[in-house]
């Protein structure tokens, strides 16, 4: 009878410290490129999902339109959306970053409308009692006491991100899908397994850090230990972007 092999690369375990010194670079450049397509792609969708928020909240009739399309580009499936940008961007990181993208934009408009929408009046009427202009009580009040429905979105939206960016595997720009799509065709379980808590790893570190970034925008949410006032939280938040 043989003997099992010592190397657990031979035996081809799911847990295997071989693969991950032996494809550290590998690794590394997958987990570099997961990062990147999918801060990219978050950070398209925001600069877009922000002035759609804006406009569906200042000019009411459009807020149906607008939501209703995001709606829909949510429901695309990952595969038909790709394949849908694929005559506009071929065989490129932008498709996966745009398609990303505009799968983010329902959770980000949605959000960040929800959060200026909910602002107090209270709040309001107080930075125009201080003399704020539109635009400055938007920046300095609205926009700030939004931080935490808008932050929730993103959170949201980036986990997706994560896990969506996998798929861009199809077209060669996948990150960590790359290594998991090539594994599971090979039947590599050191590989699949790797890449996939890489995955889980990544979504959490991203989660982590935008609820740490959370707490930095919004000083006034730690120092309120008790009830208080929407004035209170407005003259707060106005401080805090002044200062």
């Amino acid at each position: 009878m043989t003997a099992p092999p010592d190397d657990c690369l031979a035996r081809n375990d799911w847990i295997c410290g071989d693969y991950l010194t032996s494809r550290r670079q590998i690794l590394l450049d997958a987990v570099g490129q997961h990062v990147q397509l999918t801060v990219v792609s978050v950070g398209l969708g925001l600069v877009i999902a922000l002035p759609l928020a804006l406009l569906a909240r200042r000019r009411r009739w459009t807020a149906g339109p607008v939501l209703g399309l995001t709606t829909v580009l949510y429901t695309i499936p990952s595969l038909a959306m790709f394949s849908l940008l694929l005559p506009a961007y071929g065989l490129s990181a932008t498709l996966v970053v745009v398609g990303l993208a505009l799968y983010s934009l329902t959770l980000l408009v949605r959000n960040i409308l929800a959060g200026l929408s909910g602002v107090p009046v209270e709040a309001k009427e107080a930075a125009r009692g201080m003399g704020y202009g539109p635009m400055r009580q938007l920046l300095t009040v609205e926009l700030p006491l939004a931080v935490p429905a808008a932050m929730a979105g993103l959170r949201i939206a980036t986990v997706s991100a994560v896990a969506l960016t996998t798929v861009g595997a199809i077209v060669g720009y996948g990150g960590l899908g790359n290594l998991i799509y090539a594994g599971m065709n090979s039947y590599f379980k050191a590989q699949v397994l790797t890449a996939s808590v890489l995955c889980v790893l990544i979504a959490v570190a991203f989660d982590l850090l935008l609820l740490g970034a959370e707490r930095l925008l919004t000083p006034w949410r730690r120092a309120d230990r008790g009830p208080r006032s929407a004035r209170g939280r407005a003259l707060s938040a106005a401080s805090g972007r002044r200062a």
